[in-house]
């Protein structure tokens, strides 16, 4: 479908909203992990550093070479849950964490050749026909769900404490509100412009009302390390789950591209698919050395194109250029660091709502029989239910399958996909018997 192009000034505008969701997916990932590991200040200001220039060469390169869509090329949050988890478990598992580490780097480097591999090959578009839109639904919701959580909590204060802060709450709420008003009753390019209009005005209002909060900064130092969490080690058990979870992770591949279908209104070609793998491997086997989060299409770019309405490349390269800017110049970093942790976790929670309704979309005109409310609620509420449960809960699970078992949203469409095959077979074993 062919677009009007946009003017400049709202190309550099869009590009800024971009950026600040670049940002925002982005800034917390370097710092939770370097703590797990317990790095040094310096070494996690360097992985900051890292992870801002990294993440902005990965989305020119799917943007320019790879599935060519204005989708954030990010650290995966499934990648990011199991290296946390990893990372927790290594005194249960008697091991040093430079072990644990070491293990990881290996295995993420390891199942990044085989997804580079599996692009050339062309797995994507038989992977891609296991996704169904009942898997596509399950994905997608419990996505939205995983990360929603995540912003709430920021939106209230339970970053900071373990108890409700009222007055942040408050804030984000009104913030929200305002934000999801820009974009349903504004007119335009106000609409399209809502998430970086609540992202400013936020910040504003956030350094006159929480100055302690909003001048909390992140300085940063140029510093490169190679294998920062550990030298590479061969820890059988950490090295296979690694490379399971890297196996598993181009479901947000195939589901991301999948997404893009209903939004820019056409198919995503095997080309696509396998310039989109190749690159995605590649680009995890160098953040396995680099100490990054494996890297991943965002779904939740999904939600963010919804929002803003603007699909154009220009915009998101633009941000691109800026997000590497950023990670190059300590002092820009240091700036764009103040933002408030309440007003970004606002900003995000409002883009990711519109997950929801890329969920509902892929069910539309299903017919809710018995069979297909088992198919869609059986992954669905496992899911769900797996997510809400205390980590400590899995502590008797055997630690090979610990980081599988405790991740909702894995197991859901893990049980999505074997419910989609267990309806396969009935129904080709139904057409068999009525062709005898």
């Amino acid at each position: 479908m062919e677009e009007k192009p946009l003017r400049p000034s709202v190309t550099l505008l869009a590009g800024f909203q971009w950026l600040f969701f670049m940002f925002a997916n982005t800034v917390v990932i370097p710092i939770s992990v370097g703590g797990a590991f317990q790095l040094e200040q310096i070494e996690i200001v360097s992985a900051i550093q890292r992870s801002f220039i990294f993440t902005g060469i990965a989305c020119l390169l799917q943007g320019f070479f790879g599935h060519r869509l204005a989708l954030m090329e990010g650290q995966s949050g499934l990648w990011w849950g199991v290296i946390l988890s990893l990372a927790a478990t290594a005194s249960t598992m008697n091991l040093e964490l430079t072990t644990v580490g070491g293990s990881i780097a290996v295995g993420v480097m390891i199942s990044g050749v085989l997804v580079a591999v599996f692009g050339l090959l062309g797995m994507g578009e038989l992977l891609k026909k296991w996704f169904t839109p009942i898997v596509m639904f399950v994905f997608l919701l419990l996505l939205a769900n995983q990360l929603i959580s995540i912003f709430l909590k920021g939106m209230i204060g339970l970053n900071a404490g373990d108890t409700i802060d009222v007055k942040v709450a408050i804030f984000s709420f009104v913030l929200a509100i305002i934000t999801i008003l820009i974009h349903v009753k504004g007119k335009g390019i106000i609409s399209s412009l809502n998430l970086l209009i609540g992202m400013v005005v936020g910040w504003i209002a956030a350094v006159l009302l929480f100055p302690t909060e909003a001048t909390e900064t992140i300085r940063t130092v140029p510093f490169l390390t190679w294998f920062p969490w550990g030298q590479p080690t061969l820890e059988w058990g950490v090295v296979i789950s690694v490379v399971i979870t890297g196996l598993l992770n181009t479901t947000n591949t195939i589901a991301t591209l999948k997404g893009a279908e209903d939004i820019y209104e056409r198919d995503t070609t095997p080309a696509q698919y396998r310039a989109s793998f190749l690159l995605t491997g590649s680009l995890s086997t160098f953040a396995g050395m680099l100490g990054l989060v494996p890297y991943a299409p965002y779904a939740s770019s999904l939600g963010f194109l919804q929002s803003t309405g603007i699909r154009e490349r220009a915009p998101f390269f633009v941000g691109s250029l800026l997000f590497v800017v950023l990670g190059m110049v300590p002092a820009l970093s240091a700036f764009f660091s103040t933002i408030p942790h309440s007003v970004g976790n606002t900003v995000l929670f409002v883009a990711y709502l519109q997950l929801f309704r890329s969920a509902l979309r892929n069910i539309e005109g299903l017919t809710f029989e018995p069979k297909t409310v088992y198919r869609i609620a059986l992954p669905a509420l496992i899911g769900l239910s797996i997510m809400s449960m205390p980590t400590t809960a899995f502590a008797t699970v055997p630690t090979l399958l610990q980081p599988l078992l405790s991740n909702g949203m894995l197991v859901g469409i893990l049980v999505a996909l074997l419910m989609e095959l267990i309806y396969y077979l009935g129904q080709q074993k139904h057409v068999i018997g009525k062709s005898n």
